[in-house]
């Protein structure tokens, strides 16, 4: 078989195993259509589908051993369980050990529809991140740098042409949208890329600590200063020296930076000879370092000498298409293959990432360590803001955590017109608790359309 078929069936009632097929033929995917599970393995050791739709009782074999079988040789695969309301318990088993989603019988078309249209969107998402990352791999120097997006590809094309000369580079882009990552790729791209990498993180230090350890220092030449110190400047020698937050630097310490930036010399506090330094520099700012010379807090000298080669790390909402890709590489690195149920995708895509990527891995670490067996769903997804509030661009608290969860409820009601029994099932609550809610935000008639009443 040389196409993989967009869907694979498996159910015993030969009618409705037909009917399905013949639906979703009708819509356009190619289907395969068997009647039990050694068939289905047969299949599946030939081709692997987009999806998979399985009866969870069939008289060949159990639905459930095939989906951990399935879940065994092929943990990628989006599942789906056909069950009858007899069986329930079976498919919502199958679904904490990561099915998609279930369907009950009689199956209504519409509902087929959705979730195998889910279920293509993940499968595509799945396939068009490994494709990448199997681009990425001959590009070393670019390790992590990870996503399609248009802007990013713009950075790649241009460190492409920036790394192999020795100019100087200045990193512009917000907290955690990998300004050190594109530092180091530079370094790795480059002819110095044998010889050290160093960083000078300018926050981290006070002002007085920055010049001792940039330039070094001699024994004597401060209180505490009990024997002398090599510099970063001179540790970095023939390599890369790439500064950190350098808008935070004193200006008396620019005047030194630009001292060597214009003579290759450098002097260690407290000495009275020179010391020459052959040196590429990489800088990385969060702030507007134009305005800062407009305000006086940065030497106008420094800045363009600084400015040789400009390049700007985008923040994640100008890149949400890369979000299914980083996720990917994040749960790789943590040793975890885990499977986001749509409404968690849904929630990283929607949320504004005031901490970029950095915030996205602490999002997937806590997702990924807290959800324990299964699917991760819309509960494990946690963002983290200020006393309950998420935080925009601007750095304003703009919505508390009950804001957002009344909207999120009226988005997912909306998406099931209203159903309130698929909506609670997609949230991962129970109907009661659902209702409960719809009554403690005073979501109306505009909010939810009828649906079906809680149960005792």
């Amino acid at each position: 078989m040389s196409d993989s078929p967009d869907v694979l069936l498996v159910d015993d009632e030969v009618d409705l195993l037909e009917a399905l097929a013949g639906h979703l033929r009708d819509r356009g995917h190619p289907v395969v259509a068997v009647d039990g599970p050694q068939a289905a393995l047969e299949i599946l050791s030939r081709c692997e589908p987009g999806l998979a739709i399985l009866d969870v009782r069939m008289p060949g074999g159990s639905g459930i051993e095939l989906f951990r079988r399935i879940r065994e040789s092929w943990p990628d695969l989006p599942v789906v369980i056909l069950t009858g309301h007899s069986r329930i318990e079976d498919a919502v088993q199958a679904v904490r050990l990561g099915a998609l989603d279930y369907l009950t019988k009689p199956i209504g078309l519409a509902a087929l529809d959705r979730v195998v249209d889910q279920a293509l969107e993940i499968r595509a998402l799945q396939r068009r991140a490994l494709s990448s990352r199997e681009d990425l791999e001959h590009r070393e120097e670019y390790f992590e740098i990870l996503g399609t997006s248009r802007c990013l590809h713009d950075l790649l094309g241009q460190l492409d042409r920036v790394a192999p000369t020795d100019g100087t580079v200045l990193i512009e882009g917000e907290s955690g949208t990998g300004k050190e990552l594109v530092a180091r790729a530079i370094h790795r791209a480059s002819r110095r890329r044998d010889q050290p990498f160093v960083v000078l993180g300018v926050t981290t230090l006070s002002e007085t600590l920055v010049e001792s350890e940039l330039f070094g220092h001699r024994k004597g030449a401060f209180t505490g200063a009990t024997s002398e110190k090599l510099g970063l400047v001179e540790v970095a020698d023939r390599g890369t020296l790439f500064i950190d937050e350098i808008g935070e630097m004193s200006l008396s310490c620019q005047a030194r930076l630009l001292r060597l930036f214009e003579t290759g010399e450098f002097r260690p506090v407290g000495a009275t000879e020179s010391r020459q330094a052959d040196l590429r520099f990489v800088a990385a700012t969060n702030r507007c370092l134009a305005e800062e010379v407009k305000r006086g807090r940065f030497r106008e000298d420094l800045f363009y000498r600084l400015a040789v080669f400009r390049l700007r790390t985008p923040p994640l909402r100008e890149r949400i298409e890369d979000i299914p890709l980083l996720v990917d590489h994040f749960m790789a690195r943590l040793g975890r293959r885990c499977t986001f149920q749509p409404e968690a995708f849904e929630a990283l895509k929607t949320h504004s990432w005031p901490g970029n990527v950095r915030e996205l891995v602490h999002v997937v670490e806590r997702a990924v360590i807290c959800h324990g067996e299964g699917a991760i769903g819309i509960e494990h997804i946690v963002f983290a803001g200020l006393s309950g509030a998420t935080i925009s661009p601007d750095g304003k608290v703009h919505a508390t955590l009950a804001t957002i969860e009344a909207e999120h409820i009226s988005r997912v009601l909306a998406s099931f017109e209203g159903n309130k029994r698929q909506a609670a099932r997609a949230l991962g609550i129970s109907l009661r608790n659902l209702y409960r809610k719809i009554e403690r935000y005073s979501l109306g008639p505009g909010d939810v359309s009828v649906g079906e009443p809680p149960h005792a």
